[in-house]
């Protein structure tokens, strides 16, 4: 984990980055696909939607979510992602609706930068890291 400094347009230029993004889409795709059969069931997909943590913290502290609720989130997000309703998530199922909830995040946060604590493999940090990069292109050139 690191604290991180960035606000929407970081979040836009990283999906706008056509190699940037999907390159991350995919692997991250390769990742939670464990039986490499180019579809995420839900036990596959378990994995990611808790690391994501949405009603484990309140303001950085850890609660004991009701575990019914929280199957309830679950299954919600995965209904989300998985558009055609065949109880599993394609690759294209998987950039498309990380590709909204990241514009979703984008459009929230606005030009106006933030501090965030990222995981280090998260879609975030490699927006942030991105941005770090074509900056110091930029400074070298």
């Amino acid at each position: 984990m690191s604290v991180e400094l960035l606000d929407g347009a970081i979040i836009l230029g990283f999906i706008e980055d056509d190699e940037a993004f999907n390159g991350s889409v995919q692997d991250r795709f390769a990742y939670l696909d464990t039986n490499h059969d180019g579809q995420l069931s839900y036990s596959e997909m378990l994995k990611e939607l808790q690391s994501l943590r949405m009603i484990e913290t309140h303001f950085g502290i850890d609660v004991k979510p009701d575990p019914e609720e929280l199957s309830h989130v679950y299954d919600s997000l995965f209904l989300q992602f998985d558009r055609d309703s065949n109880g599993a998530v394609d690759l294209e199922e998987f950039k498309a609706e990380t590709k909204r909830m990241m514009l979703a995040m984008a459009n929230d946060l606005g030009l106006l930068p933030v501090q965030m604590i990222l995981d280090e493999d998260s879609f975030l940090k490699k927006a942030v890291d991105r941005e770090v990069m074509k900056l110091k292109s930029n400074v070298s050139a």
